[in-house]
């Protein structure tokens, strides 16, 4: 089993009567986590994908409650976001059962957000987990090990499951694609054309690294423009992929409005466009690398509560910057390289005008940008 980051977080927060929120895509090792966290205590827990567990919520009052948590100081709800009333249910449980801590995990935030959202304002601590991070994996391996590891990783991922059985992490890949990801968005919404999801998806995968064109997705895949739009809205709400807009402030000639979509996995996205192949027989590993980095990046920057905004940077010529932040007005500029001797053209106009370095990352000293604070490098 691997650490992970945010275990302590979670425990400092049992000081309080604060619900403890954890959000993330399934099969990432949520119910894990929290068992884990709750090893040594006493707690009751409940299932959202349970008929009887989520019917424990219909017409729930303080009496019910108590009577079934008995002894139990702590209450897990697990894919709460099945339960129908489930804010209103942990506002009760919050309010009137001070002795008990409550944690829940949902893996969408589909419908999660909204029914927690006024019910617990004020009343929750909200994390979320990815799949496993390079720093986890590097702390549970160590560097050596984990540095010879870098290439099957860019290919196959960092899913829980998949580190933990590599002989079957083809076919793990391959359920996981198939069913799990999508489950949220297929009980919870009916889509009129659920086929257009899985053209959608391997539209973005074969596009990681690209600005993404609504029109231009809608042309491949044979749907209209808004029906894409709210595809990738859900995909995005079901922690399959995540957009990264473009920056601008000062320049005229910059791209505004545009986006990229990168994937919270590599594997999944490998599986998705059905290449499993080896890294060095790759002709996509410029993406594998980007989506790789950036991905990283953003956990490091969610467990490390990093309050930072992240963009790429497009000119209309064509002038363009892999990855850029904004941390309260100070601007740090990447660009990625696999190989550590192949040179990058810095953008001078960029570095002029926004006062900044543009640093160039590669195999040879990535982990002090999905690691720490890149600026140290």
């Amino acid at each position: 089993m691997y650490r992970r980051f945010i275990q302590k977080s979670i425990e400092h927060r049992f000081n309080d009567s604060k619900v403890v929120i954890v959000i993330g895509p399934r099969q990432v090792g949520k119910t894990s986590l929290i068992e884990e966290i709750l090893s040594n205590k006493t707690y009751l827990e409940l299932n959202g994908d349970d008929m009887a567990d989520r019917s424990f919520f219909d017409d729930i009052n303080t009496e019910k409650l108590k009577s079934y948590l008995g002894d139990s100081k702590f209450l897990f709800v697990d894919e709460a976001q099945k339960i129908p009333n489930i804010g209103d249910a942990l506002k009760i449980i919050h309010d009137k059962i001070k002795s008990v801590k409550v944690l829940v995990t949902g893996s969408s935030s589909l419908e999660l957000n909204q029914k927690i959202k006024e019910s617990l304002t004020g009343r929750k601590w909200e994390y979320s987990l990815f799949p496993i991070s390079w720093s986890e994996f590097e702390a549970k391996h160590g560097i050596l090990t984990a540095q010879k590891q870098l290439e099957p990783r860019l290919v196959f991922g960092m899913y829980p499951e998949v580190l933990n059985q590599p002989k079957d992490q083809v076919e793990i890949l391959k359920s996981l694609s198939s069913s799990y990801l999508f489950k949220d968005i297929f009980a919870l919404h009916s889509l009129k054309r659920p086929e257009i999801l899985d053209k959608i998806l391997r539209a973005l995968a074969y596009q990681v690294g690209s600005e993404v064109s609504y029109n231009e997705i809608a042309q491949l895949v044979g749907a209209d423009k808004n029906t894409v739009i709210n595809y990738i809205e859900l995909l995005c709400k079901a922690y399959v992929v995540y957009k990264l807009p473009s920056f601008s402030r000062n320049l005229r000639n910059e791209i505004k409005m545009n986006q990229k979509i990168y994937f919270y996995d590599n594997g999944i996205r490998n599986v998705v466009i059905g290449n499993l192949q080896p890294f060095h027989l790759r002709n996509d590993v410029g993406q594998l690398w980007e989506n790789f980095l950036i991905t990283e990046r953003l956990k490091h920057n969610t467990y490390a509560q990093r309050i930072i905004k992240p963009y790429f940077w497009r000119t209309t010529t064509q002038r363009e910057i892999d990855y850029v932040e904004d941390s309260d007005g100070q601007i740090a500029a990447f660009e990625f390289k696999w190989a550590a001797l192949k040179k990058s053209r810095m953008d001078k106009e960029f570095q002029e005008v926004y006062q900044t370095e543009i640093k160039t990352i590669h195999q040879d000293n990535f982990r002090g940008f999905v690691m720490g604070d890149a600026t140290d490098e």
